[in-house]
């Protein structure tokens, strides 16, 4: 139903968090790959961006991979470009995160 991309900073993300958190995301992945609504606990849009965030919960800390989609809706998405991944300590993170998206949303687009 939806295609899912994944940049090389996204990947070493997900590999470099523990076997549990790991096995989360691509079960998440795999969620947004079949599934044209996910819970908003996993997946939310990020306001005054163009991003989404999927969210997973590994103890008590966040773990934050940020994914653009082909549709103003994620629900009508066909396709989702995972771009970079974070540990969320503070809303300040994002920010940082948010230009390392845009940046790989750039660099994802022109090798296409």
């Amino acid at each position: 139903m939806r295609e899912i991309d994944i940049t090389q900073e996204c990947l070493d993300f997900i590999d470099n968090q523990d076997e549990r958190t790991t096995l989360k995301f691509w079960q998440l992945i795999e969620v947004m790959t079949e599934i044209k609504l996910v819970n908003s606990n996993f997946v939310k849009k990020l306001q005054s961006t163009q991003f989404y965030e999927l969210r997973i919960k590994s103890g008590s800390e966040y773990r934050v991979i940020l994914f653009a989609v082909d549709h103003l809706n994620f629900s009508e998405s066909t396709k989702a470009v995972c771009l970079t991944g974070f540990l969320k300590k503070s809303t300040k993170d994002y920010n940082k995160a948010i230009k390392a998206a845009e940046r790989n949303l750039e660099e994802y687009l022109n090798e296409k």
